[in-house]
């Protein structure tokens, strides 16, 4: 009797139990498990995304999100509209509403509001933002894009004999450094940007206007 008694408590000491029933032994790591516990996650504030030189139009927006049964979601809005890549798109949940509101008169004129850049006694440049005023009265023979970094470059016709000279603007627009070159019969101004534009030219009654694209 007393043999069969000591097996009987040294299997008993053999078992082992989980110190919580509920959740897996650690062999058992291929089962799921759930939990009451939640992730502490910031709210949104702002997130600021940059673009590129080159970006033009906003053409749409896509958002992932993750749902209440984890599954991840992706949802696109269509935009269509131009952008100035010189500032960042902005991610928001904003309340407040703290967006200035700006005429469309206010801003007609500020734009008007160019800024010399450069002057010899026979040509001035003026600019701001996007737009390129040459005040002179000399023809101008031809003009072109050139990369790397990206320049307009336009032959004045004007028999001169000028020192190579170069102004470096005050930031506010797009143009980085504005050099003049002389040679024969003719001289050369070359506008270097900032970035990556296309441009459109028209004569106007006191010399030439350049719009950046």
């Amino acid at each position: 009797m007393i043999k069969f008694l000591l097996i009987y408590l040294v299997l008993i000491s053999s078992l082992t139990a989980r110190e919580n029933p509920f959740f897996p032994s650690k062999n058992e790591t291929d089962i799921p498990y759930s939990s009451n516990k939640v992730a502490l996650i910031q709210p949104l504030k702002r997130v600021a995304l940059s673009l590129p030189s080159t970006a033009r139009t906003l053409e749409s927006v896509t958002i992932t999100y993750k749902n209440l049964d984890g599954s991840i979601v992706s949802k696109k809005e269509l935009v269509g509209n131009s952008i100035d890549w010189h500032l960042p798109v902005f991610i928001s949940q904003n309340i407040g509403g703290d967006e200035k509101k700006t005429s469309p008169k206010k801003e007609k004129i500020q734009a008007k509001k160019l800024t010399k850049i450069a002057n010899l006694t026979f040509i001035s440049l003026y600019a701001d933002h996007n737009h390129l005023n040459i005040i002179t009265k000399d023809k101008l023979l031809r003009n072109f894009l050139l990369t790397q970094p990206h320049r307009i470059v336009c032959d004045f016709q004007r028999d001169i004999d000028i020192r190579s000279y170069e102004k470096t603007p005050k930031s506010g627009t797009a143009v980085t450094r504005v050099r003049f070159g002389n040679h024969k019969g003719y001289y050369r101004v070359v506008i270097e940007l900032d970035g990556h534009y296309k441009y459109r030219l028209k004569t106007t009654k006191t010399g030439y206007a350049i719009t950046l694209l």
